[in-house]
């Protein structure tokens, strides 16, 4: 009787032999998963920035010298970050097609899998600011009004108070944000292209470049009704008031000249 007590088994013995089972199974994968998805990863951004490097080399090293350093042709890269390069490239400012007082947007000549290669590949020379993501730049649920008072407060004095652009000094000039895509409008704030300021995180959140973003898709939307009728370039009261003076007076100096002829033709007769 003691030797059959002594080889029965002990009423948790399944139960351990079920746990060790799962963890061979289960356990082990999540132990060792995680880890396989970041070197998968950290082996496809590495693939990333070797094609990147590639196509740095033929477009743009020319000017911004082979480890982007920069030259007396163009500016260093180093620190620019992913995103300059996603909203240069991908509005076809870059590559250059020569110097300037500014660069203008132009056809795009690379697919947006190379524009992300070349992106990590600058990025990978010094930290800067990130692409942002579709959740970021989404302007669905922003508060229209508030973009527009931040965006009259700091874009307007350039862009006028609708995105329309308008001249600089020296040659340069604000662009026309109409059409513009909310990525580039956020990367543009991030970035500070050419003559425009940066607008980092830190000076206004991520919220605010998106009650921005759809302030002016709101005023340049295909909806949008001008209550003045005819926009004039949206360049308020100036244009107006020129307008006013060149036809407007123009008609009344001619119709005052025509008054004039007949009423001198009337009398002589």
């Amino acid at each position: 009787m003691k030797k059959l007590s002594a080889r029965r088994r002990h009423p948790l013995a399944a139960v351990v032999v079920l746990l060790l089972a799962l963890a061979a199974t289960g356990g082990l994968y999540a132990a060792f998963a995680p880890a396989g998805k970041a070197q998968a990863d950290e082996t496809a951004q590495s693939l990333a920035i070797e094609e990147g490097k590639k196509l740095y080399t033929v477009g743009c090293a020319s000017c911004h010298g082979t480890g982007g350093q920069g030259t007396t042709d163009g500016p260093s890269l180093v620190g620019v970050g992913s995103a300059a390069v996603d909203f240069q490239v991908g509005t076809g400012r870059m590559p250059a097609q020569q110097p300037g007082a500014q660069v203008p947007k132009k056809k795009v000549i690379y697919t947006q899998a190379e524009i992300d290669q070349l992106a990590a590949y600058v990025a990978s020379l010094g930290a800067g600011p990130i692409t942002p993501t579709e959740k970021q730049v989404d302007p669905a649920g922003a508060d229209i009004a508030k973009g527009g008072e931040l965006f009259r407060n700091n874009c307007a004095q350039c862009h006028n108070f609708t995105g329309k652009g308008g001249a600089l000094t020296h040659g340069k000039y604000a662009p026309d944000l109409e059409g513009v895509s909310p990525k580039h409008i956020y990367e543009a704030m991030q970035t500070g292209p050419q003559s425009m300021p940066s607008f980092p995180d830190t000076i206004m959140p991520e919220q605010e470049k998106k009650d921005i973003i759809a302030y002016i898709q709101a005023v340049n939307g295909s909806e949008t009704a001008s209550p003045g009728g005819l926009s004039l370039g949206g360049l308020g009261p100036v244009s107006e008031g020129l307008f006013a003076w060149i036809f407007g007076l123009g008609a009344l100096v001619a119709t005052a000249v025509w008054v004039a002829a007949h009423t001198a033709k009337a009398k002589k007769s």
